[in-house]
């Protein structure tokens, strides 16, 4: 059996780094406004299966600016911290 190169693991959004991708595995909305906020990633095209980017990462827990399709957007740290994605390692 032979063993593939990459491995994927989960991670939340803020953990990658600038040029690094990754594809959105699930969301964590919480309770509450849970559905409302998973409405709001949704509508942006933060859907899972999707490949994210990371363009650029502002210091002292800014945000975060990624590239969805063939669109930029840029998330708070919070949101952010609620988006898991797949990223592969070497």
């Amino acid at each position: 059996m032979k063993k593939e190169n990459s491995e994927k693991r989960e991670v939340a959004l803020t953990a990658l780094k600038k040029g690094e991708t990754g594809t959105v595995s699930s969301i964590k909305a919480g309770p509450g406004k849970g559905r409302i906020f998973e409405k709001r990633l949704m509508d942006m095209g933060l859907t899972p299966g999707t490949k994210v980017s990371v363009v650029k990462s502002a210091p002292f827990h800014g945000p975060i600016e990624i590239r969805v399709r063939s669109s930029r957007l840029a998330l708070g740290r919070g949101m952010a911290e609620r988006i898991f994605v797949e990223k592969e390692t070497e």
